[in-house]
């Protein structure tokens, strides 16, 4: 199988996502966006349990550890490294009009833009390690589980690139100009993925932490982020069932096919 498809798969996601733009009449529809944001809470949370957390816990009781020892504690440092990231890097939410993390100078539209690819930094360590998980071998998991988890991601990475590109046409901005700076919020998974990669074929003990780890880092953004957004304001039902379809579309991926 081509290990760099797996890794532009969820890159190509995000691009198509944001080609939506050039099919853009107005604004986007609001309950549509809810829907949109719910759906790609339920995936990243299907995909932390089934291809990241369950693979952590498999492979220390592999390893004769105990067994919960890794996940706990790569989960709890990837929430902390997110909100490290949340807290530094300085962007901006849909729907609000004040930036977080360290003041700049930055523009709004930058800021929108950062905000995703903040999302996009833990999906990309996902699908590396996974992978790396499956290019070792004895470790339980399949290249078949690694293109999965990319094509999981990849779905709900549609979604995102969306809601990043239509919201900078309705600020002002050229559908060309808004398609780039949504595919660009991409680029930072296949770069993540192969930083985790060759950090894992260098220190495999540490395979278990980086799955957890990942897991820890979607979660933060699917609860700090992500379902909030959907819940906001009127309509919230809309953001729940996204959430229902999305946790079963990725579940039933990740059992049947991985």
């Amino acid at each position: 199988m081509n290990i760099a498809l797996i890794l532009v798969i969820p890159f190509l996601g995000t691009v198509l996502g944001s080609a939506m733009v050039f099919l853009m009449k107005n604004k986007i529809n609001s309950k549509v966006e809810k829907l949109l944001l719910g759906f790609a809470s339920g995936v990243m949370i299907a995909a932390s349990v089934w291809s990241l957390l369950i693979p952590s816990l498999d492979m220390a009781k592999e390893q004769e550890n105990v067994t919960w020892v890794p996940a706990a504690i790569g989960f709890l440092l990837g929430i902390v490294f997110l909100l490290a990231l949340d807290s530094l890097i300085p962007h901006i939410h849909l729907n609000t009009e004040k930036p977080e993390g360290i003041k700049a100078k930055v523009k709004k539209e930058i800021m929108l833009v950062l905000a995703v690819t903040l999302h996009n930094i833990p999906e990309g360590m996902a699908v590396g390690v996974v992978l790396a998980g499956s290019l070792l071998g004895n470790t339980g998991i399949s290249m078949a589980g690694a293109l999965v988890l990319a094509i999981g991601i990849a779905i709900q990475n549609f979604p995102e690139g969306a809601i990043i590109s239509m919201p900078l046409k309705s600020e002002g901005m050229s559908k060309a100009k808004a398609f780039a700076y949504g595919a660009l919020s991409g680029i930072v998974e296949p770069m993540g993925a192969i930083i985790t990669i060759l950090l894992t074929s260098t220190v495999v003990p540490i395979l278990p932490y980086l799955l957890s780890f990942a897991a820890g880092a979607m979660i933060y953004v699917v609860v700090e982020e992500l379902i909030p957004e959907s819940q906001a304001g009127e309509h919230s039902n809309i953001g729940t069932i996204g959430v229902a379809i999305g946790f079963v579309i990725m579940m039933i991926l990740d059992v049947a096919l991985g």
